[in-house]
């Protein structure tokens, strides 16, 4: 782990004109510390690259033998002439019409065996963000003033969540129930939290059975994740009952796995397609804002209040072949990592109740590190699966150096603990197009794009997805899609990485490229303002 003075960051913050006492009408000023991601790239640990060139290998490997036995068999043949290659045919033909005959159907086996086993293409038909109704939107100023009114809060608290919200990069078109917020009793019930789940997964999936004109009985496997609300019956067989879904359909419901838990539903719908030919899978994610609301007094448990916005995504994935020509994306990797057998990790981000018997979420202040030793672990063992051959040569080779001969950046180079030399950092850019990376804060946004070496333009559809709708969970990276294709960016071949965390501590990655070009699509979360953004977001 980095040293502690390595993770913290200053910042000079403007507090204004001093109204009263000794210093009234003076500007002043404070020093606020923060705590930020480790620069991983600079201590990636080695047994990740092994496990990402171990993926790569169980999949190329059969891939690698074709090449060899073509040669070989181009030599043999390539010795003959046509005369006499088709006179030895003949005459094999002829005098040994068994030996023939079993080499053909070995043949026919074998390829038949290797269509049938090979792992089935994933397409993503479609997907459809949900956008709340206007009467749900809050602005920055309008949320502290409701959380006044419903007298839960103090000055302090009421003042900490200000500052919060003023640093946080969400703007002021969020959504989030108001009566959540403005009530004097607790809010927090099963059936506000049904309200809110009917209202975002029909509204999203409604719009996604109309775009994709699938009739919800045609759904073979549904998969539903949301982290903290889990009612029985389930959020899945909610969706069953609403929309009177076949009698035989595979249904899952994840609870508690965090942000990140929408890449692990479509993992495992994927597990389910390979299992399960000619079927379409569904994949829900969404988290519920109301029934999530802390209405205590614990400043930790009073930032998830500050981030968490209504928010839902529906996803249609399929494996049927009539579907490729219609399909916007193709999945082609999905990297999972779990950091809970160590116990910071874990209880990084915990459920429980506070002292006065309030339940919500505890942030701890080493969230920030622990993240960013998830990633590293991810984003190494993605590498060698997506990564060109020559940026894999150079991080290796500069890896492998610095392990060997502790920390020199290689021969006739400085060392790298030299501020003028760093150990190489691959460039993800050439290997993707675009960034999907979970609108968790601005904060995380920005370590992130300071580590990876992004660009403001790869780090637009995050920032602009926290901006227009917050955190919204599981979903963000949909919505972050949905911005991309809003405006038009995503041609045929362009890949997608997206990239999610929560907590567990688990970060997880998928990978999709596009099948064509993707035009501005009819119903669009983004539509309404997608010629107001990006807006201008400082770092």
């Amino acid at each position: 782990m980095a040293s502690e003075r390595d993770l913290l960051s200053t910042e000079i913050v403007n507090r204004g004109i001093e109204s009263s006492g000794p210093n009234a009408g003076s500007p002043t000023f404070s020093v606020r510390v923060r705590r930020r991601l480790p620069d991983f790239l600079q201590s990636v640990n080695l047994k990740y690259v092994k496990l990402g060139y171990h993926y790569l290998i169980n999949h190329a490997i059969y891939l690698a033998t074709i090449p060899v036995l073509v040669l070989v068999f181009s030599a043999e043949v390539g010795s003959l002439s046509r005369e006499e290659l088709w006179r030895n045919l003949w005459e094999d033909a002829r005098y040994d019409l068994a030996t023939v005959l079993g080499f053909f159907g070995v043949f026919v086996f074998t390829l038949s065996v290797y269509f049938m086993s090979r792992p089935r293409s994933i397409y993503l038909v479609d997907f459809a963000c949900y956008q709340p109704q206007e009467d749900l939107k809050v602005s920055k100023e309008q949320f502290i003033e409701l959380a006044r009114k419903s007298g839960k809060f103090d000055d302090a608290s009421l003042e900490f969540q200000k500052r919060i919200l003023q640093s946080s990069g969400i703007g002021d078109e969020t959504y989030i129930p108001k009566s959540v917020i403005m009530s004097t009793e607790n809010c927090a019930t099963m059936k506000e939290g049904r309200a809110e789940a009917s209202a975002v997964m029909f509204g999203a999936l409604d719009e996604l059975f109309e775009k994709t004109r699938v009739r919800p009985k045609d759904i073979g496997v549904l998969v539903v994740n949301c982290s903290i609300f889990n009612p029985t019956p389930s959020l899945s067989a909610m969706i069953i009952n609403h929309y009177k879904m076949r009698g035989n359909i595979l249904s899952y419901n994840l609870g508690g796995m965090g942000c990140s838990a929408g890449i692990i539903a479509v993992d495992l719908a994927r597990d389910m397609l390979q299992s399960s030919p000619n079927n379409c899978a569904v994949v829900v994610s969404t988290e519920m804002a109301g029934y999530n609301w802390y209405q205590g007094r614990d400043r930790s448990m009073l930032i998830p209040n500050c981030f968490f916005r209504m928010g839902c995504s529906a996803v249609l994935l399929s494996n049927r072949r009539r579907d490729y020509h219609r399909a916007k994306y193709r999945l082609e990797h999905i990297v999972r990592t779990h950091k809970g057998a160590d116990d910071r990790s874990f209880r990084s981000i915990y459920q429980e109740e506070d002292e006065q018997r309030f339940k919500g979420l505890r942030v701890s202040k080493d969230l920030m590190e622990i993240g960013g030793d998830a990633l590293k672990t991810n984003i190494t063992t993605l590498g060698p699966l997506v990564l060109p051959f020559s940026e894999q040569l150079l991080f290796f080779a500069t890896l492998v150096w610095r392990h060997l001969f502790g920390g020199n950046a290689g021969p006739g180079l400085q060392p790298s603990s030299s501020p003028s030399k760093k150990p190489y950092i691959p460039d993800y850019k050439l290997a993707f197009e675009h960034f999907c990376v979970h609108a968790a804060s601005k904060n995380v946004l920005n370590e992130l794009q300071r580590n990876l070496e992004l660009s403001e333009k790869n780090m637009e559809a995050s920032m602009m997805t926290l901006h227009r709708f917050g955190n919204t969970s599981s979903s963000s990276i949909w919505y972050e899609l949905a911005y991309l294709e809003a405006k038009e960016r995503v041609r045929r071949g362009d890949r997608v990485w997206q990239l999610a965390f929560g907590s567990g501590f688990k970060c997880n990655s998928v990978v999709w490229r596009s099948m064509r070009r993707v035009k501005k699509p009819n119903r669009n979360p983004w539509l309404d303002c997608i010629d107001r953004y990006p807006v201008p977001f400082s770092m």
